[in-house]
């Protein structure tokens, strides 16, 4: 079994920042209508309106291995509303658990994970932002808290939080050194045998399951 150490270093992330591209001056400036045509299709895109959910909402995620569901904080609002945003905009569809430690939790939110490649090692993908840290002393790492997964100390002296990698907690006894650490912004309402069986598959030495699995989507709980 491995060691709480070693489950805390598992954790930490190196992020790859994102550049930004240069602005291509020789293109033409869009119309009006051109622009508004290209909102419209992008709106369409959205799997459901973020605005319509209420302050707390529960959203099911579609694994390959079953239905979590889950409920966001509106204590956490920043982590909330960005887990809402990208859950809408079909980030997570088709990203892998690339992390997944029996006993500790299970990891995901790199979108170069998507379409994955045999043996290849993921976790340092993101949006290209982080986002503030929100610790709330009443949330706890407990079984099948949400969290956001972010960058060590030393070069994150703030612990602001990766902009969509999380994590799932499974164990909450060697989670709770967590606590305080990393923003914990949502809990699990049903569906905790998924989260036992995902962290009960066979990894590789990176962690990665040795059968992907993956987010088939995120949207609003099925009523």
């Amino acid at each position: 079994m491995k060691t709480n150490t070693l489950l805390l270093s598992a954790l930490i992330l190196v992020l790859v920042s994102c550049g930004n591209n240069p602005k291509n001056t020789n293109k033409k400036a869009e119309t009006i209508e051109e622009q508004t045509t290209a909102t419209t299709m992008e709106e369409k895109k959205l799997a459901f309106n973020p605005a319509a959910l209420g302050e707390e909402p529960v959203l099911d995620i579609k694994t390959s291995e079953g239905v979590i569901t889950i409920k966001l904080y509106k204590e956490t609002p920043l982590h909330r509303d960005n887990f809402l945003k990208l859950a809408a905009g079909n980030f997570y569809n088709g990203i892998i658990f690339h992390r997944v430690i029996k006993g500790f939790m299970i990891q995901v939110g790199d979108p170069a994970s998507k379409n994955p490649k045999p043996g290849a090692r993921y976790g340092t993908g993101g949006p290209g932002y982080t986002v503030n840290a929100e610790f709330r002393p009443q949330y706890k790492h407990k079984k099948g808290a949400l969290a956001a997964a972010r960058q060590g100390d030393q070069v994150n002296p703030e612990k602001a939080s990766s902009g969509s990698q999380f994590y799932i907690v499974e164990n909450p006894e060697t989670c709770a050194q967590l606590d305080g650490a990393y923003t914990v912004f949502g809990e699990t309402v049903s569906g905790f045998e998924v989260i036992d069986k995902i962290a009960s598959a066979a990894t590789d030495p990176t962690d990665r399951p040795v059968n992907d699995i993956f987010i088939i989507s995120i949207t609003p709980a099925e009523k």
